[in-house]
């Protein structure tokens, strides 16, 4: 048996790097957890994946990547999400334990989960169950945190562009075949008129510096009723006719989703402070074009009411970062 001394490793993430230059963040992404989730009164595990990261020193060579699997593991440990699907309560809980741990000045956590609800399709009420997506985002600093939920949703969009062609040309047909105007108008606005369609996933998130007691499913329509139709795994053909009667009948642009996600919540939720913080993206996946199209809205609820109130564009829009920071504008609301 070998009675040779091993000497211990030095711990190179505390050594100094070769250039000394602080980093915005280090840390991980795509580490895949199960987290306990009590939901309609049953707890159950889902799969999530988990990203965290904290600033880095100039003195300090690289951030210690296993202790942010010990603090999550931690985490995971002693928090079931609860009946309203906190999940930005484990998000701020990781956040927070990375600052000690890694003696950082800011952290950041990400946790994204996918979930299943029990649907009822519109007409045949027939049960389907569809998937979304739980988004819980926390940044923390020595002295304060803050966090925020978010969902994503997939949906339909009927292009309102194309519709406006396909309409032109079904009046001057219709006129060209001797119907009169009054006839035109009143079968028009009787049969749905073809356009093209988008499949579309819609996000979006909500805080405040206070956390709010936010139903993650109450977030989820807000998302589906700002597209044209939501949509459904399993349909019979009195479904199908609905979806697609209903999404021509509410053609979307991209950026209406946007407008109609940010005056859902603002409907919704009408007591909101002026510094709670709403982000709502958009993403339409195109069918007669080879590119898709996006469009997004973030900002300080104050901000969107003032522009809603006076209809002037407001000179800046505070970013998902500025407001986990602390950020909102003075006078935002005002």
């Amino acid at each position: 048996m070998s009675t040779t001394r091993r000497s211990v490793a030095e711990d190179l993430q505390e050594t100094r790097p070769s250039a000394p230059i602080s980093l915005s963040s280090a840390g991980v992404t795509r580490s895949a957890k199960a987290i306990r989730i009590s939901h309609n009164g049953t707890e159950r595990l889902f799969q999530a994946e988990i990203m965290c990261f904290c600033d880095l020193r100039p003195d300090q060579k690289g951030a210690h990547m296993s202790r942010f699997e010990e603090d999550v593991n931690e985490a995971i440990d002693e928090v079931v999400i609860g009946q309203a699907l906190r999940i930005e309560a484990l998000a701020e809980r990781i956040a927070e334990s990375i600052i000690r741990t890694q003696r950082a000045l800011r952290s950041e956590v990400t946790i994204r989960a996918s979930y299943p609800v029990e649907r009822r399709t519109p007409v045949t009420d027939i049960a389907t169950q569809e998937m979304y997506g739980l988004i819980g985002i926390a940044a923390a600093n020595p002295t304060t945190s803050r966090r925020l939920v978010g969902v994503t949703a997939q949906g339909m969009n009927a292009c309102p562009c194309a519709q406006g062609l396909i309409r032109a040309q079904a009046e001057d047909d219709l006129r060209a075949d001797g119907f009169t105007d009054d006839e035109v108008d009143r079968i028009v606005a009787l049969v749905p008129v073809a356009t093209h369609n988008q499949r579309a996933r819609g996000t979006l998130y909500l805080g405040a510096p206070v956390p709010l007691d936010i139903d993650a499913d109450r977030l989820i329509e807000i998302v589906e009723d700002g597209m044209s139709s939501e949509i459904y795994e399993l349909m019979k053909r009195p479904d199908e006719q609905y979806v697609v009667d209903r999404a021509h009948r509410r053609p979307r642009f991209v950026e209406d989703s946007v407008r109609e996600m940010i005056r859902g919540v603002l409907e919704t939720f009408p007591d909101l402070p002026d510094d709670a913080f709403v982000h709502a993206h958009q993403a339409n996946f195109e069918t007669i074009h080879t590119h898709d199209v996006e469009a997004e809205r973030s900002g300080a609820v104050g901000e969107i009411r003032e522009e809603m109130r006076n209809g002037t564009q407001v000179a800046r829009h505070t970013t998902l970062r500025a407001w986990l920071d602390g950020g909102v504008p003075r006078g935002a609301g005002d």
